[in-house]
This record gives C-alpha cells, sequence and structure tokens, in this order.
C-alpha cells in the first residue's frame, strides 16, 4: 500500500488519547497526517508526529477545565 495524506478531526478525551497512537503509527509508515482542533483543548496537542492546525473557540482553558 501506498502513504497518503490523512485529515483528523479528533475529539477532546480518551477518544483521543486511543487514537493519537494510531496517527503515530501512521506517519511513522509514510503518512502525511493533519489534525484539525481546537486551539483549546484538555488533551490535543502539537506533536512532530502531525502537522496540527487549530481554530479558535469562544471559551478560555479554564472556563472548559471549571465546565469539567
Amino acid at each position: 500500500a501506498a502513504a497518503g495524506k490523512l485529515l483528523v478531526l479528533p475529539v477532546d478525551g480518551s477518544h483521543w488519547l486511543s487514537m493519537r497512537e494510531v496517527v503515530d503509527m501512521l506517519q511513522q509508515k509514510g503518512h502525511e497526517v493533519v489534525v484539525v482542533a481546537p486551539e483549546v483543548s484538555l488533551h490535543i496537542k502539537p506533536s512532530k508526529n502531525y502537522e496540527m492546525k487549530m481554530y479558535s473557540v469562544p471559551y478560555t482553558k479554564e472556563e472548559m477545565e471549571k465546565d469539567f
């Protein structure tokens, strides 16, 4: 199989924690991975294993943590 491009739109939390390992493995196999995530999140962070595109949200990290 040939490596390709992969666009990932993760959900913050345990979904992302599991998915991050898969994203890392795909990048190691030659896939180009772009992760699109909100600028405020609990677990979704930039990595050398994928390109990160962030979008703005109408809340701060403190507000999000308070709600959780």
